[in-house]
């Protein structure tokens, strides 16, 4: 069968090749296409690409090897490609999208956290505090804010953060009661 004046497998080769590369470019320009549809549900450009990718792919895997007509061809294609596209969408995109945006964090986000020594900070030296947060827990090496000496285990709030070390002084919760 003809299409275009070509042959229906020859069709199918160069969508699927100028779809993949589509493709290619998308995974560099993700974001700006993100926000263009945003407002419209449904309609994600990576499900739109992969549909066409892989009707394609799978059209011209069909002609190639299979009797069927083009028509019923074409048919299985979108068939098996709406299965695996649906299933993309919903097992991969889904949930990628509603997860935690980025674990990243800076330094200056940890000013003002408490952490906890688990190696001790000599007078004008440096340990190493652990600190719990929701991108998990963050090790950094620690120093005294005032050069004092803080033992294992104490409590310690992150007063300052640059080049990697934290400055600390001991804390104390304002729940705690001594008696």
């Amino acid at each position: 069968m003809l299409l275009f004046g070509a042959e229906l497998p020859t069709v199918y080769l160069f969508t699927l090749i100028i779809v993949g590369c589509i493709t290619i470019l998308y995974l560099f320009f993700s974001d700006l296409f993100d926000g263009v549809f945003e407002g419209i549900p449904f309609i994600d450009p990576a499900v739109i690409l992969s549909f066409i990718t892989i009707t394609s792919a799978g059209g011209f895997l069909l002609e190639k090897f299979t009797d069927l007509s083009s028509s019923l061809n074409f048919i299985i294609a979108c068939i098996i490609s709406g299965i695996i596209s649906s299933l993309i969408y919903f097992f991969i995109l889904v949930p990628l999208k509603s997860a935690e945006v980025s674990l990243a964090y800076t330094e200056e986000s940890l000013e003002g956290q408490v952490g906890k020594v688990i190696v001790p900070i000599p007078v004008n030296g440096y340990g190493e505090i652990v600190i719990e947060s929701v991108n998990g827990i963050i090790s950094k090496r620690a120093t005294g804010f005032e050069n004092e000496a803080i033992e294992y285990h104490q409590q310690v709030l992150i007063i300052e953060a640059k080049e990697g070390t934290v400055y600390v002084k001991k804390y104390e919760s304002p729940l705690q009661f001594k008696i």
